[in-house]
């Protein structure tokens, strides 16, 4: 049982005693504000009707009876309905120890209730750029999190493979590639086909502009571009089987996928299980003709199958074109299927760009039209755009800011930044390049992440990678701060994994520290509830600002009670040990040394 537990069931009996009254189970403690002395704070206002005295009156009868009977609470202080509980110096004494002797702290109890998490889910016609970055580092810290808190997690994405963007960069390679590979190009496969997919829109352009200058209406030249109509035609005959489309599709997604991988390598992100809209379309068709069975959707005139949304305020969805062919939404009807069937899951999330929120509510009401048993355990995680300094990302004219060039410009700038601060002495060059890796990503993903998924974010390289402020290479420097103190505590031979003395005095500097690790198991829980990594890279933050408060103002291993200098180097580990756990939840490596 931790502090907080023990607080909240003296409470508890504070109020059966005092006022011969049960309270509900789910009652909290507040951290108390600095400008105020306690630790904890039980705000005293919903209980009025129960205890009929005045707020100040009813917080000084609980708080007589905490500094009565509750061993963990030293004093209070009442400030209007606000009760403010101050510790023992054994009570934070015993919750390092607590941390000390628990090999399982991290980890929640397992739970029942199953989670499928999509993220990534690319398109197979150009590489991941920075908006993929920030998706891939949201779905896998969330898998994380919620593992963490003992969910069983299926990662997956989906792959767009199909369609008529597939196409345009297949109609480019077969006009301008000249049986190019990337092997005979030197580079990436999905660089290469991204390239295709460029060329095509730029010949597109051309051709309507010489449409145009032919006396076409720009309208109808967008329409009628030959280029364009190329790639349909090509979308049809991949959609009817044809050999000679579907070799070179197979071909071109083939180099794509191994690029992926290799990006995927180097974010540090995986999946359990992949699907690819080319299987689940066909799945999807099958939903749509169920529908109409069940008379949920219908058919006009042209063929064409529709969902009628307006008494849900979503108008009308389309799901069939006329011709018979797949749309977006029917192949997110077939992939929602399958993989409950596949998984068995209890609640799936979608890690999709906000752009895409009128998208899933009209996904997750048709399968509840459909009465399908998982419609209620589906949830879009939305989340804002990216932008840099320089402004908006546009794949389509070649502009866009590449996952992996900006990942190694990360690691280039990690470089330069610390050799220019001389933090890499004694380093041989694979340990160097290491640290720059370590440094460069982790300022990277920290950035990303620190911020509440739902807002949109300017991403700045240059104060992402600074080793003070509000960034992670100011966290996993703190973290290998602690780790020399360590290994120096090592050869004094300071044993500090052993249970600590109660007899010390601690400082509110070393209680602030004890309480913010007591805070992660909460922070654990919030982060999920919330499925919110922003909750823990703030947390990491205030770990690592705490420490170095704690470092500037006292002294460890120069500390002459030895008692007192075994407490604070343990209290050090415990911190570490905490911030490399936070640090993990977000993907994030920390160094040993720098």
């Amino acid at each position: 049982m931790n502090l907080e537990e023990t607080i909240i069931n003296n409470i508890k009996d504070a109020f059966k005693k005092v006022f011969d009254h049960e309270l509900p189970e789910d009652i909290s403690l507040q951290p108390t504000r600095k400008e105020f002395e306690g630790t904890y704070t039980f705000v005293v206002f919903p209980f009025l009707r129960v205890t009929r005295k005045s707020p100040e009156e009813s917080g000084a009868a609980i708080g007589d009876y905490l500094k009565e009977n509750c061993d963990v609470v030293k004093d209070y202080n009442t400030v209007k309905g606000f009760l403010n509980l101050s510790l023992t110096d054994k009570a934070f004494i015993d919750t390092i120890n607590e941390v000390l002797s628990n090999k399982n702290f991290g980890t929640l109890p397992q739970k029942d209730e199953r989670f499928c998490i999509e993220y990534s889910s690319p398109n197979t016609n150009k590489p991941l750029h920075l908006g993929h970055l920030r998706n891939n580092f949201l779905g896998y810290s969330t898998a994380n999190i919620l593992k963490a808190n003992g969910y069983p997690v299926d990662k997956v994405q989906i792959i767009n493979d199909r369609g008529i963007h597939i196409c345009k960069s297949m109609v480019a390679y077969i006009k301008f590639g000249e049986n190019e590979t990337p092997e005979s190009a030197g580079i990436k496969g999905d660089h290469l086909v991204g390239n295709y997919y460029v060329a095509f829109d730029k010949a597109y352009k051309q051709e309507i502009a010489a449409l145009v200058a032919d006396g076409m209406d720009e309208e109808e030249a967008k329409k009628k571009a030959p280029i364009l109509l190329e790639a349909q035609e090509m979308l049809k005959q991949w959609e009817a089987g044809d050999s000679e489309t579907v070799e070179l599709w197979k071909k071109m997604n083939s180099w794509v996928y191994q690029g992926f991988e290799q990006t995927y390598d180097r974010m540090g992100v995986d999946f359990d299980k992949y699907y690819y809209e080319s299987d689940t379309y066909l799945l999807g068709k099958d939903l749509v003709n169920e529908g109409l069975d069940k008379g949920v959707f219908y058919k006009k005139d042209d063929g064409s199958v529709w969902a009628d949304l307006n008494e849900e305020k979503l108008d009308e969805k389309l799901l069939l074109r006329s011709d018979g062919t797949a749309v977006y939404m029917t192949q997110d009807l077939g992939t929602a299927d399958q993989r409950y069937k596949d998984l068995n899951f209890d609640k799936s999330i979608y890690v999709v760009g906000n752009e895409q929120d009128y998208h899933f509510t009209v996904l997750f009401t048709l399968l509840k039209k459909l009465d399908k048993p998982f419609a209620g355990g589906l949830y879009h995680l939305s989340y804002g755009m990216v932008d840099l300094p320089t402004g908006k990302m546009k794949s389509r004219e070649g502009t866009v800011v590449d996952a992996d060039d900006l990942m190694n410009e990360m690691v280039k700038t990690a470089q330069e930044h610390t050799e220019e601060l001389g933090k890499i002495d004694g380093f041989d060059e694979e340990q160097a390049k290491e640290l720059y890796d370590t440094l460069g990503l982790g300022a990277l993903k920290y950035f990303l992440l620190k911020v509440d998924p739902k807002k949109r974010m300017l991403f700045d390289p240059k104060e992402s990678i600074e080793f003070q402020g509000h960034t992670g290479p100011f966290i996993q420097y703190t973290h290998a701060r602690i780790s020399a103190i360590l290994r120096k505590a090592d050869q004094l031979g300071i044993e500090y994994q052993k249970g600590l003395s109660e007899s010390i005095e601690i400082s509110d500097t070393e209680k602030d520290l004890i309480y913010l690790i007591s805070e992660y198991h909460n922070k654990l829980k919030l982060a999920a509830e919330e499925l919110s990594p922003a909750v823990i890279a703030n947390y990491a933050y205030d770990l690592a600002k705490e420490y170095n408060r704690f470092y500037a103002e006292l002294s460890i291993l120069g500390e002459d009670d030895k008692d007192l200098r075994t407490f604070r180097v343990a209290l050090s580990a415990q911190l570490a040990r905490v911030i490399k756990l936070s640090m993990g939840l977000l993907g994030i490596s920390v160094p040993e040394r720098m």
